[in-house]
């Protein structure tokens, strides 16, 4: 695929008014050329490669017998919280303990909707009421964040108000502010692995300033998602925060509800969802799920624990993954460096893990963007998903999923993702000369 030569090798804001035009010219002439292509490239959603579930097959044959370690028929009833075995497995990856972790399903984020719902009817631990009986409730949401998790909170009515978030997480200085003094102020959401989509890792630092600070809402909760904690991208492997234990120190036990699963290790349809806090938060899920369910997929549960067999099992398996995924991050940032770079028209992160690389454009040219790799064939996130209400105030991020496509086809649409920022960048500096 050759692509047009025009770069000016120093910011399009510099060139002079001439340059400019001749600049977009060329761009137009690269986008005319691209929409004749007759693309159909997708970087929509976070989704693991075919050859990334093929690594699960094993799965297919599994389990040996139907009896766990503890010898519990898992064919049967019951069982609430899980096989202990997988408990015990996953307890270590997270540096928690057995007894603060439960063995779900296969979606964290129904466990996430659960908690809430069980938040909204009854009050958790340590509320004075259902939330749904206060007056207004709200969530801090670090921007850009994760789109699924402003989505539940719109289903709830649930009211935002976001903070920045930093390369070592959520800006602890204005959540600080904004709890202090705010009851309304229940949780915040927070995925401080690898988050989705900037790649920020939340340092201990902020860790221990989210589990101790002050909040006017009794009852605050931090949904610490750890979707992305074992996905690592390079060598240098981030290590969670283990926010249970600093939540614990700080005289705030139940603060902080963890959430994880495989659904991006093993079967994305057909994983293991986990929750993890306080034996109390543990012991609240569990009774309220006991009045609307028996007992979880204990045999798929078993297949995981003999398929895996140890915690140092799901970190081989990992490996593997990075195998897979990591060429195709670089290869985004490769094209990115070498159609973007130094042109003042982009920033894009370099994510050590998770699924993500979030771009940010010329304010005021995302939708444009997206639009522009739609009509040429490249599926993009809409602007503005990583934001609550899909409302970016800047329309400058754009969030890019590589992991699903074939690698020639990431290629391919990081291509035509840059000649359309390109495109849509000197199209806002011609309006604006």
């Amino acid at each position: 695929m050759s692509e047009p030569t025009t770069h000016p090798a120093r910011p399009l804001a510099d060139l002079s008014a001439d340059e400019l035009a001749g600049f977009l010219a060329a761009q137009q002439a690269a986008y005319a050329d691209l929409s004749g292509r007759g693309l159909k490239l997708d970087l929509t959603r976070g989704k693991p490669a075919p050859a990334q579930l093929d690594l699960s097959d094993e799965l297919l044959h599994l389990p040996r017998g139907s009896v766990d370690r503890d010898g519990v028929d898992t064919r049967n009833y019951g069982g609430l919280e899980g096989i202990r075995e997988l408990r015990e497995m996953f307890a270590e990856l997270l540096w928690i303990e057995p007894d603060q972790i439960v063995a779900g399903g296969n979606s964290s984020l129904v466990m996430m909707r659960e908690v809430l719902t069980d938040l909204w009817l009854k009050g958790g631990v340590d509320s004075e009421r259902p939330w749904s009986q206060e007056e207004k409730v709200t969530f801090v949401c670090p921007v850009p964040g994760y789109d699924r998790h402003f989505t539940l909170l719109d289903w709830f009515g649930i009211e935002t108000v976001t903070v920045p978030m930093n390369d070592d997480g959520p800006d602890t200085e204005a959540v600080a502010q904004l709890v202090a003094s705010d009851p309304s102020i229940k949780g915040m959401w927070i995925v401080p692995t690898y988050a989705n989509p900037t790649g920020s890792v939340c340092s201990l630092e902020v860790a221990e300033r989210l589990a101790s600070m002050p909040t006017a809402a009794p009852d605050f909760k931090i949904f610490w998602d750890n979707a992305y904690a074992f996905h690592h991208l390079t060598e240098d492997e981030a290590k969670s925060a283990d926010i249970l234990s600093l939540a614990s120190a700080a005289g705030h036990p139940h603060r902080p509800i963890m959430f994880a699963s495989t659904s991006k290790i093993t079967y994305a349809g057909a994983g293991v969802g986990f929750l993890a806090g306080s034996v109390e938060t543990v012991r609240w899920y569990i009774t309220h799920l006991g009045k609307g369910a028996i007992g979880p997929d204990k045999i798929n549960q078993l297949r995981h624990a003999q398929f895996f067999g140890s915690a140092q099992g799901v970190r081989d398996h990992m490996l593997r993954h990075r195998e897979l995924i990591a060429p195709k991050f670089a290869e985004v940032d490769r094209i990115l460096e070498e159609r973007l770079g130094g042109l003042g028209v982009a920033t894009w992160t370099k994510p050590k893990g998770g699924y993500f690389v979030s771009l940010d454009v010329l304010d005021g040219t995302a939708s444009r963007v997206v639009a522009l790799a739609k009509d040429a064939g490249v599926a993009l996130t809409p602007a503005g998903a990583s934001f609550p209400q899909g409302r970016d105030p800047h329309d400058r991020n754009i969030r890019l999923a590589p992991t699903f496509p074939e690698p020639a086809d990431v290629a391919a649409a990081m291509e035509a993702v840059a000649t359309c920022v390109l495109l849509a960048a000197a199209e806002k500096l011609a309006d604006q000369a």
